[in-house]
């Protein structure tokens, strides 16, 4: 019998039926499998750009389609039920084979699961055994490290050999001490080796001591072979802090307390250390540079050991914080800045035995080095050196009037020569910011941070010194001086703010930049900028010192002899005699000793500028005011003579031909007001007047 399956024919897919070339455009067959398919809503969506009848005769042909796909495969559908005889029976010997297979299967599965459990049985019972045997191995290798340390220990003691031969026998014994407390690692809580502790407890004591006394033998008697294996030794039981210890202990703290204690019972130096650091490093030298040397070798492993900071540095400040604790008050800033700065350079010197730049930020992140710091309180100092240098200048600052510096004493002072009291300070101070027994390197940002504010200070102090008399406004104090001072005083305070500017730009600069060499160049150029700010807010007062200057003097220059009104005439001054009394003034302060001597030329030529400006504004307004004047008194008075010539019967409209006084005044100041003429009084060659 052939297969029926093999004589049917292949179906037809989805696109054979429902896809092909004469599907209209707006039909998607896809949206049919749409989970959220809805017939109506697809009709009324196709309705509104598909004519019904067309939908219709589409429908039609479909249908046709589907009757048509029915019809040819119709007799095969109709033959399945026949060829498909006896199907249970033949499922029925298909399924036993598979249960066959089944239960051998899950026979197989659970002999291999038995195995796996036992083998893992087996395996764990070899690694509780692999442990118990090491357990065992170490506590045997314990007991035998235990034993032969106590027998080298007993030759070492019993021997009689030099120390060089018991520094390499304290070497070996540091070693299986090392291997002893591996195993006793791996042999814990075990009765066994709990009754071995006493012995280890022991032999590590005797150990300790025997170490100690050839660690000292090798210190005193210089012996760098002993030194070298001793340290050694300590590094392989991991004791380098009692090797520290002993040696402040023993060899340093003797000294120390000797060199510091002498010097305070004595009172020779009071709290100075500059003395104190002097004989330390020459012991230091002395005593302890072999050991140092030993610890530093490269390749030696004994770079565990810090001496430094763990053993001189640390007994040092334990010494200086009982016998000298003063030392650390900033209350006496000038005593405290120079045991601060030797201080730092002792630190310096200990840093020198650094074998690498490794070890010295190892040195200075040491607990002991960060505390010795700790006791430096340089904010504190900074707050004091403020104080004083701030407070000087501003009780200067603060003063009723200007303080004059006497030419004998102005020569006798070095460039540049200030004449006001005030300037002297205010140099004083910003030299004082940068002086060597002032400053603290740590705390430059701070001292460049009062530079600038001592400069701005200055600056407030000169401005709003002139704007309160500018603007006759309340006075601050400091500030009395500028409603009485003159156009000299003003001098000297453009000459004061001149000589400054040039002071700071040049050495001033200079002399920080060289102390701050050290820095970097963006760090000089920050400060470099900065000072130089703080100049342009100087040099920024200049024009209203200048302004006011030429108030000055044009308010002295107008107080002349007014026109004067009377009831018959009209009396004026000759405009050119009345300008020339008051240039007087101008050319009187112009050419006076103070200016030409304290102003340079360009300065004096636009004082000069300003001032014959501003006169000649001052009078013009002045003229015109009186002119006005004059004016309408002439003009009364004309009208009141044709009122007197109506009463008395005199003929009317007889004109006057008489020139009226008004009229001169004006004809004479228009001859006197050229703009060359007024200059040449005072010799300015300048168009712009």
């Amino acid at each position: 019998m052939s297969d029926p399956v093999a004589t049917l024919p292949s179906p037809r897919s989805a696109a054979d039926v429902f896809w092909d070339d004469s599907r209209p455009l707006w039909f998607n067959p896809s949206l049919f499998i749409s989970p959220v398919f809805d017939s109506e809503s697809f009709i009324s969506d196709l309705r509104t750009f598909v004519p019904f009848d067309t939908l219709r005769s589409h429908l039609s042909s479909r249908n046709r389609e589907l009757l048509d796909h029915i019809n040819r495969d119709y007799a095969d559908f109709a033959n399945l039920s026949t060829k498909l005889v006896d199907i249970d029976a033949t499922a029925g010997r298909m399924r036993a084979p598979l249960l066959e297979l089944r239960e051998e299967i899950n026979e197989f599965r659970g002999s291999v699961e038995a195995a796996r459990v036992a083998r893992a049985i087996g395996l764990n019972q070899r690694c509780g055994a692999a442990d118990a045997r090491e357990v065992l191995e170490s506590s045997l290798d314990a007991f035998r490290v235990v034993s032969k340390v106590e027998k080298l220990i007993q030759q070492q003691q019993d021997g009689a050999s030099t120390t060089g031969t018991q520094s390499r026998l304290l070497e070996r014994i540091a070693g299986e001490l090392n291997r002893l407390k591996f195993h006793m690692t791996h042999a814990q809580n075990l009765p066994f080796t709990e009754s071995l502790e006493k012995r280890i407890q022991s032999a590590s004591v005797l150990f300790d001591a025997s170490l100690r006394n050839c660690f000292i033998d090798g210190i005193n008697n210089r012996d760098s072979k002993v030194l070298y294996n001793c340290l050694r030794a300590y590094a392989a039981t991991d004791n380098t802090k009692n090797a520290e210890e002993i040696f402040r202990t023993t060899i340093v703290a003797p000294f120390i307390h000797k060199v510091i204690a002498h010097e305070a019972y004595a009172g020779t130096s009071g709290d100075e250390l500059e003395n104190d650091y002097r004989q330390i490093k020459h012991f230091f030298s002395k005593d302890c540079k072999m050991l140092l040397e030993i610890s530093s070798t490269d390749k030696s492993g004994l770079h565990v050991f810090n001496f430094l900071a763990n053993s001189i540095l640390k007994e040092v400040l334990s010494a200086i914080q009982k016998v000298k604790p003063g030392v650390f008050s900033p209350g006496r800033p000038t005593e405290f800045l120079k045991n601060y700065k030797a201080s730092l350079d002792f630190l310096a010197y200990l840093e020198g035995y650094c074998p690498s730049r490794s070890a010295v930020t190892k040195f200075r992140a040491e607990a002991i080095c960060i505390e010795f710091m700790k006791q430096w309180n340089v904010g504190v100092y900074f707050s004091l050196r403020f104080q004083e240098i701030a407070g000087g200048l501003d009780s200067a600052l603060t003063s009723a009037s200007l303080v004059f510096i006497p030419d004998s004493d102005s020569d006798k002072r070095s460039s540049p020569v200030l004449m006001l009291g005030q300037s002297v300070t205010l140099l004083e101070s910003l030299r004082s910011c940068w002086k060597e027994d002032i400053l603290v390197f740590s705390a430059a940002d701070n001292f460049l941070r009062l530079a600038l504010q001592l400069l701005s200070r200055y600056c407030n102090w000169v401005s709003s010194a002139v704007n309160a008399r500018m603007s006759n406004a309340s006075l601050s104090p400091g500030c009395e001086w500028a409603v009485s001072a003159t156009a000299e005083d003003f001098v000297y305070v453009i000459h004061d703010v001149n000589c400054l500017v040039s002071e700071v730009r040049s050495d001033y600069v200079g002399h920080i930049s060289h102390y701050l060499s050290s820095c970097s160049s963006e760090v000089l150029d920050v400060v470099k900028k900065s000072m130089l700010q703080g100049v342009e807010s100087l040099e920024n007062v200049l024009p209203l010192v200048k302004k006011t200057i030429i108030e000055v003097i044009v308010d002295k220059s107008v107080e002349v002899k007014p026109w004067r009104n009377t009831s018959h005439i009209v009396e004026f001054m000759h405009f050119k005699i009345c300008l020339t009394a008051l240039v007087s003034t101008c050319s009187a302060f112009m050419e006076g000793d103070k200016a030409k001597h304290y102003l340079n030329h360009e300065t004096r030529e636009e004082l000069l500028l300003g001032t014959l400006t501003e006169i000649t504004r001052r009078y013009y307004e002045l003229a015109a005011e009186r002119l006005s004047e004059a004016k309408k008194t002439e003009t009364y008075l004309q009208k009141s003579r044709q009122n007197a010539q109506k009463r008395a019967g005199a003929a009317p409209g007889v004109a006057n031909h008489n020139i009226s006084g008004t009229e001169k005044m004006c004809m004479q100041l228009f001859l006197d007001v050229q703009c060359r003429k007024i200059s040449s009084l005072l010799s300015v060659q300048d168009r712009r007047v």
